[in-house]
């Protein structure tokens, strides 16, 4: 079983710069998810965005090409891969030849889907790998999430570790539909403790949420050990059954780190995913 702390999170690393694929680090999904009470059935859709700002390989001539990677991982993946060893894997690119862009692009789908997958009895959803050359960076916009920001409210936060009985909604009047955005997400890694910078957007249908409340939760996050991932479905669960909504959706974009941002997203309906657009931080 590949645990957190067996990855090279925390530990000083030799960075290969030759194709390898065996350096994809596959951690379960499973174990967090039953701490929060989700099972096989998920009570959930969406995805993982990860961005790559650091993509780099030779052309068979030994030229160096540059790119941008968007990647989506479906939540349905038994694992995530961890995102150093995910670092260290595109790095192994940097002075291996490929043909041409579309080789790239085929490895990259192909080792991610068997690290994904790895251990499943049979494969899901495959990962979404798109590649963007130079001529296409100008066309990669810059905006905030939208929603009305609930950092405007003057409220006093004392809970700094996840503090779900701050949720709370008004269940005698009408059910409204509203998205709410929040840019004090913050969290640490589970392994290093190094903090993870991150903005939320939560947008449901259902009895109204105490706006202070909900930020205070948010709040709650700052001092708590866990992967990106992790603490969105652990945001999605708490709304849901404190808050009671008809539906809900909870997407976070992190800031980036050795080149890389995992932005989740998990919603209660079937719809479109976001589009994968940075903020300012990231």
């Amino acid at each position: 079983m590949y645990t957190p702390e067996q990855s090279q999170l925390g530990k000083a690393t030799a960075y290969p710069d030759q194709y390898d694929a065996a350096l994809l680090y596959p951690i379960a999904r499973a174990p967090n998810r039953a701490e929060i009470g989700v099972g096989d059935t998920l009570p959930f859709l969406g995805a993982d965005l990860w961005t790559a700002f650091e993509l780099g390989w030779l052309n068979l001539r030994g030229k160096p090409q540059v790119a941008l990677g968007h990647f989506t991982v479906p939540c349905e993946t038994p694992n995530i891969v961890e995102s150093k060893s995910f670092k260290l894997y595109l790095g192994s690119f940097n002075n291996s030849r490929f043909s041409d862009v579309d080789e790239v692009q085929a490895r990259l789908r192909a080792d991610l889907n068997e690290a994904l997958w790895r251990g499943a009895p049979a494969v899901g959803a495959g990962v979404g790998v798109r590649i963007l050359s130079p001529e296409l960076f100008d066309r990669e916009p810059v905006h905030e999430l939208d929603g009305l920001n609930l950092d405007r409210l003057d409220v006093e936060c004392t809970q700094y570790t996840p503090a779900p009985e701050l949720l709370k909604a008004d269940f005698e009047f009408q059910p409204v539909t509203e998205t709410l955005s929040s840019r004090l997400l913050k969290s640490n890694c589970l392994v290093t403790g190094q903090p993870d910078w991150g903005s939320v957007q939560i947008s449901y249908s259902g009895p109204q949420i105490d706006q202070a409340g909900l930020l205070q939760y948010l709040v709650s996050f700052r001092n708590h050990n866990e992967f990106h991932e992790q603490c969105v479905e652990r945001i999605y669960m708490d709304i849901w059954r404190q808050c009671k909504p008809a539906k809900l959706s909870v997407y976070a974009r992190y800031t980036r780190r050795g080149g890389l941002d995992i932005n989740p997203f998990r919603t209660s309906a079937p719809q479109a995913l976001p589009r994968n657009v940075r903020t300012a931080r990231q």
